[in-house]
C-alpha cells in the first residue's frame, strides 16, 4: 500500500523488535509507518515515497546514519529523529549538527517517541502539512496557476490546453514540487484504469507535457527525469 503524502513515516532501523514496537505506536496515532531494515533500503524509500518525516537509527548495517542524513539532505529537507542506543553528549552534539531534528535513545518510550514526532511536524511543517494544496499554490504562483474547479491550469499566465490524463498528470506533480513519484505511482493516481495501462503511458503523457510546457517557456524544462526512479516536478526556473 502507498503511504498518504501527509502522514507517511519512514523507519530506518535493523533490529525487527524495535521496529515492530515503533510501527504499532505510530499506526495507533494514525501515521502510515514504512519500515526499512537498511541505509540503501531507506534511500530508495525516501526517494520514492517523500515521507513526512525520517525515524533513523545511527547503528546500520550497511551504513553510518549520520552518513545517510546527510546523503537524506541532499536529496531534499526533511526532518529527521535519530533512534539509538548511542547516549554519549558527544553523539548528540553530532547528530544534532549535521541537521537531525530530535534525538531518542534507546531503551525509549513508544509513547513518548509519537510524542516527538508530532512535536517535529508541528514545528518544521505547520500548517502545511494540514493544507498542502495551499502551500503548493503559494509555492508555484510564479509559473503555475491551478483552477480545480475548471479543471484548468495556467502556466506563465497562459492556459495549457490539455487532456484529461496530462491534467490529472501535472495536478498530481504540482501538489508535491520536488517529490519523485514512479511511473506506477503515477499510473495509480492518474489513471482510471491502472491495471490495464503500461508505464510508457505515463512515458508517452510526460512527453507531451514537456512539449505543451516548452511552447510557452522554451528554454524551461520543468518536469525532471530521475532514471531508475521516475519523475519530479521543479518550480526552479
Amino acid at each position: 500500500m502507498i503511504a498518504t503524502e501527509r502522514s507517511c513515516i519512514l523507519l530506518i532501523e535493523d533490529e525487527p523488535a524495535i521496529a515492530d514496537t515503533v510501527v504499532y505506536a505510530l499506526q495507533t496515532e494514525g501515521f502510515e509507518p514504512l519500515w526499512r531494515m537498511t541505509g540503501q533500503e531507506g534511500l530508495l524509500a525516501f526517494r520514492e515515497h517523500g515521507p513526512a518525516l525520517i525515524i533513523l537509527d545511527i547503528g546500520l548495517p550497511d551504513a553510518s546514519g549520520f552518513d545517510l542524513c546527510r546523503e537524506l539532505r541532499r536529496i531534499r529537507p526533511a526532518p529527521v529523529i535519530f533512534l539509538t542506543a548511542r547516549a554519549s553528549e558527544i553523539d548528540r552534539v553530532v547528530g544534532l549538527e549535521i541537521g537531525a531534528d530530535d534525538y531518542v535513545v534507546k531503551p525509549f518510550s513508544p509513547r513518548e517517541l509519537t510524542a516527538r514526532v508530532k512535536a517535529v511536524l508541528r514545528r518544521t511543517l505547520g500548517s502545511q502539512a494540514d493544507h498542502p494544496s495551499r502551500e503548493t499554490a503559494v509555492s508555484a504562483q510564479a509559473l503555475f496557476e491551478i483552477n480545480e474547479e475548471s479543471c484548468e491550469i495556467r502556466y506563465d499566465g497562459q492556459v495549457l490546453i490539455l487532456s484529461r490524463y496530462e491534467y490529472r498528470l501535472l495536478q498530481v506533480l504540482l501538489k508535491r514540487p520536488g517529490r519523485i513519484f514512479s511511473r506506477e505511482m503515477l499510473l495509480q493516481q492518474v489513471w482510471d484504469h491502472p491495471d490495464h495501462s503500461l508505464d510508457r503511458t505515463v512515458d508517452t503523457h510526460i512527453k507531451t507535457l514537456r512539449a505543451k510546457l516548452r511552447a510557452i517557456r522554451p528554454d524551461d524544462n520543468p518536469i525532471k527525469t530521475h532514471r531508475g526512479f521516475g519523475y519530479s516536478l521543479s518550480l526552479e526556473s
